[in-house]
């Protein structure tokens, strides 16, 4: 992983990450031009097209790993992500599973970034 701009991550097979202010986790999107989005190559302010959607589950916290462990049965909750990233801002869309859902709000730097 290399860095790209101060809100960007190159990874391998043509992708780049960003860190997502919602989830607090990396999405990827693929912009190498064979699948997937399109991109307008700044780092500072970028923009995908189309919209990033992911899903998945909220990570479990301890204390759900240590009941877990003890034999309970935990349902992971279900997680929903969408956003469009235009100019180095991200508009969260209302079928959005966390608190910033249907807000807009800067991409933030990569952690561990000078400032």
């Amino acid at each position: 992983m290399s860095a790209f701009g101060s809100k960007l991550r190159k990874l391998e097979g043509g992708r780049v990450a960003f860190m997502c202010p919602g989830c607090q986790q990396a999405h990827h999107v693929t912009v190498d031009g064979s699948r997937g989005w399109t991109f307008n190559g700044d780092g500072d302010r970028p923009t995908f097209s189309p919209s990033v959607l992911v899903k998945g589950t909220v990570p479990i916290t301890d204390e759900e790993h240590a009941r877990i462990m003890a034999g309970e049965k935990i349902e992971p909750m279900p997680m929903v992500c969408h956003s469009f990233v235009t100019d180095g801002r991200v508009r969260f869309l209302k079928d959005c599973t966390h608190d910033l859902a249907g807000e807009t709000v800067d991409l933030p730097d990569w952690p561990g970034m000078a400032t």
